[in-house]
């Protein structure tokens, strides 16, 4: 079976975002803020997804949902969930690879 893609342009699109707006205000350093705002952001819809998915599952169970739907909506809690693990892992790899690095 092959392995699942993750779709990571939701997130490249909010940190070019928060780029853009830095450039904008003069560029130097990121704000620590404007990071966590992305990431928050991220988490934000990733929950947002999941929710979406166990309504439409709970209106299936009811009876009261076209399969076509919850299908689509438990998929898309699925990728979004990938998403999220995909740049946890990317984010603790980056914590390490500076942790490792000699001062």
């Amino acid at each position: 079976m092959a392995e699942p893609t993750v779709n990571l342009s939701p997130v490249l699109a909010r940190f070019a975002q928060a780029t853009d707006a830095m450039a904008r205000s003069g560029g130097g350093d990121p704000p620590p803020a404007a990071f966590g705002a992305v990431l928050e952001q991220v988490l934000a819809d990733g929950l947002a997804a999941g929710r979406k998915g166990e309504t439409a599952a709970t209106q299936a169970v009811a009876g009261h949902a076209n399969l076509q739907e919850v299908v689509e909506a438990v998929h898309a809690a699925e990728l979004t969930l990938q998403t999220v693990v995909a740049v946890r892992d990317r984010m603790i790899t980056a914590y390490q690879d500076i942790i490792r690095m000699p001062i």
